[in-house]
């Protein structure tokens, strides 16, 4: 009633019998449903009425600006993520950041599968929902991708947690939003993060992790960098 589709047409698109709906309908239905701009952008992915999105968001390398950029951010963690949520770069704080885990080559894998998510993550049912959330809108850019589908496979076999969150469906995008963590060596953190997409590498986003100027989290951040600068320098003095 809210979008004016009859019930024999909106049943049609609920169970996949009708799958050329119009933008007309997109919109009624965006509006009906209030979706948000992640939300709404998802659907119009999904009936194939956005263009295709360039680049393929895989593992493609970070531009050596990029790079160079993300080593200047001292006292913020920064890392580079692609649709999958690989982590195709760290700067060497983000690395600090993330020390307790045993690999850091994909979020999902960091949050679901590995036994240092649930402590480092302290609110971690939150962030597995953002997790699973942010990895939904890859299906919208290629509902097909191998990649995507392998990845999908894995976590739901090793985790019922991601399985009934990737049942729900729920997508959003990472932007701003305020994560509470439990660094080993540094101890609890409150930091704000800031998602920023990548203009020449689709597909790619900057994460920049960052704590409130003068908090106690900031004041841990400055110690876990000393700490990793310390470890770095005495690697150094071992080398040859």
């Amino acid at each position: 009633m809210l979008a004016g589709l009859s019930a024999d047409y909106y049943t049609r698109l609920e169970q996949g019998r009708e799958r050329n709906p119009s933008a007309q309908v997109l919109d009624a239905l965006s509006r009906a449903l209030e979706l948000d701009a992640d939300q709404e952008m998802h659907l119009y992915r999904l009936a194939r009425l956005v263009p295709a999105s360039r680049g393929g968001g895989g593992r493609e390398p970070v531009s050596p600006m990029l790079l160079q950029l993300m080593d200047t951010y001292a006292a913020t963690s920064a890392f580079v993520l692609n649709r999958t949520l690989d982590i195709l770069a760290m700067n060497r704080l983000a690395e600090a950041l993330f020390s307790s885990f045993a690999d850091t080559d994909n979020l999902v894998r960091m949050v679901f599968t590995d036994p240092a998510g649930p402590e480092f993550f302290t609110e971690w049912h939150r962030a597995a929902q953002s997790t699973v959330a942010s990895l939904r809108l890859a299906v919208g850019h290629d509902p097909h991708d191998a990649r995507l589908t392998r990845l999908v496979e894995e976590i739901s076999a090793a985790s019922p947690a991601f399985r009934q969150l990737w049942e729900q469906g729920h997508v959003r995008g990472k932007t701003a939003e305020a994560k509470e963590l439990l660094h080993p060596d540094v101890g609890r953190l409150s930091l704000t993060f800031q998602a920023f997409d990548v203009r020449d590498k689709p597909g790619q986003q900057l994460v920049i992790y960052q704590a409130q100027p003068g908090s106690p989290s900031d004041h841990a951040l400055k110690l876990l960098e000393s700490l990793s600068a310390n470890y770095r320098d005495h690697e150094d003095a071992d080398l040859p």
